[in-house]
């Protein structure tokens, strides 16, 4: 797994994939997870793209220094991965605190970003979020990542697939239990300080953007991600139905269906499958 150092020298490692020739795509995955969180996304979008699936600091196979973490560090980090992957530019997705990074790459360094998927995420906190955030850290360092994850996955994963769970903590599990308790907080503790005149500023996005949402996430609403496709100019939103937060997992196929579609609209890439339109008669 190739990795880069960021400006205070910790490891960020990265993976790659997808087409030598397709343009890229940098993707940041949210809370305590890290590139293998994209796992049910991957053979969709390889095909017509370059991936760039960073882990953030704290997770996977990047550096884990101590806490607190900021934001605008972590977006620099990505951009420090797509940066040793050879690349000026990229279309971004981001998933959850993924999300808010991207938000961040989008104003902070437009010149990066091609394009934006922005994926169960929101651009500030209330106060009910802030608290459970802050429940989230004490649990974590009390009990551990397992039992936090326990205690916790009603926030994350829809009704109907905790009655079949099989398939979401095939991949979940590996991911959550493998983050130090330390690293999660650290992360909890960058969200928790997110600027919340990030809202403001994503008036100046001025790029194709897609915020995409489940129709039964709690933690990141509806109304969330409503709230940023009504702030970035031209912004489509897209609800799946049925998804929780974590539906790019329980509801990857109608997640992948769904930005595959923005993203060939956005690249112009027409689908061999499509049906070739009638000719015009001739004149």
């Amino acid at each position: 797994m190739p990795h880069t150092e960021a400006a205070d020298g910790t490891r960020i490692a990265y993976e790659v994939a997808g087409r030598r020739d397709g343009e890229p795509l940098l993707m940041i995955q949210g809370l305590g997870a890290d590139a293998r969180g994209w796992s049910m996304q991957k053979r969709a979008l390889a095909g017509r793209f370059r991936l760039v699936m960073v882990d953030n600091r704290g997770v996977g196979r990047s550096g884990r220094p101590e806490g607190p973490y900021d934001l605008e560090v972590m977006a620099a980090d990505a951009l420090a991965a797509l940066d040793h992957a050879g690349y000026g530019s990229a279309h971004v997705i981001g998933a959850s605190m993924g999300g808010v990074l991207s938000q961040l790459l989008a104003v902070r360094h437009p010149e990066r970003v091609r394009s934006l998927v922005l994926a169960c995420t929101a651009c500030h906190h209330y106060s009910w979020r802030r608290e459970l955030l802050q429940e989230w850290s004490e649990q974590a360092q009390t009990f551990g990542m397992r039992e936090f994850v326990h205690r916790n996955l009603r926030w994350l994963v829809g009704p109907r697939s905790l009655r079949r769970l099989a398939p979401a903590l095939a991949v979940l599990a590996p991911i959550a239990f493998s983050v130090p308790a330390a690293s999660f907080v650290a992360q909890i503790d960058a969200i928790l300080d997110m600027d919340d005149g990030l809202r403001d500023q994503l008036t100046q996005v001025d790029v194709p953007t897609l915020v995409v949402v489940g129709s039964q996430d709690v933690l990141t609403t509806q109304g969330d991600s409503e709230e940023i496709a009504s702030l970035v100019p031209g912004a489509e939103l897209a609800v799946v139905r049925g998804g929780a937060h974590l539906f790019q997992v329980e509801q990857a196929r109608a997640f992948n269906r769904t930005v595959v579609d923005f993203y060939d609209r956005v690249t112009g890439r027409v689908d061999p499958r499509d049906p070739v339109p009638n000719p015009l008669p001739a004149a």
